[in-house]
């Protein structure tokens, strides 16, 4: 893999910096190039280096964290459902702009959707209806449910700015898993 030059990862971390501090302030659709410009202190051509327009911008930022969390999976695969929940809750924390402006306010419901997405792909590998509790239960059903469950108490936490320890979140969300998956 060839290596990027840091002033084009300093220009980009800039830029998604700027669209998240700006979405704390404004409805996206009211972000304009100039603010993100002015924001990342980089010019409106400079943007346009790197992203078609600032929908581009939101949407590489957005699967950025989608793939981060993604790959968070694959290399939990082995962990229990506190563990592995424990992983995703730190990132929460320490992405904590990111993820409150896309899940606490109106601003972002694709990603909302990309999120619930990414976890019904997970979890449909963990379920097994065949037999105990969920035996007999419809799998899409099953998984669709556990899913929206586990992003509504997600976004529960970023909206009310994070009302237990994200360990303790993690400890809770994992136990729940255990419990119905």
């Amino acid at each position: 893999m060839a290596k990027v030059d840091r002033r084009i990862l300093k220009t980009q971390e800039a830029l998604k910096k700027a669209v998240i501090e700006l979405m704390s302030e404004k409805n996206f659709d009211d972000i304009t190039i100039q603010d993100l410009s002015d924001r990342a202190n980089v010019s409106r051509g400079t943007i346009y280096l790197h992203y078609l327009d600032k929908f581009d911008l939101l949407d590489n930022l957005i699967e950025e964290h989608i793939n981060v969390l993604r790959e968070m999976c694959r290399t939990a695969s082995e962990l229990d459902f506190i563990k592995a929940t424990l992983m995703w809750t730190e990132y929460f924390e320490r992405n904590y702009s990111f993820f409150s402006m896309m899940l606490a306010s109106k601003g972002a419901p694709y990603f909302r959707g990309r999120f619930l997405d990414l976890l019904i792909e997970e979890l449909t590998n963990e379920v097994d209806v065949t037999k105990g509790k969920n035996e007999r239960l419809n799998e899409d059903l099953l998984v669709r449910f556990v899913a929206s469950a586990y992003v509504g108490v997600v976004e529960w936490w970023f909206t009310n700015k994070k009302p237990v320890p994200h360990h303790v979140l993690a400890e809770q969300l994992g136990t729940l898993l255990e419990r119905n998956v």
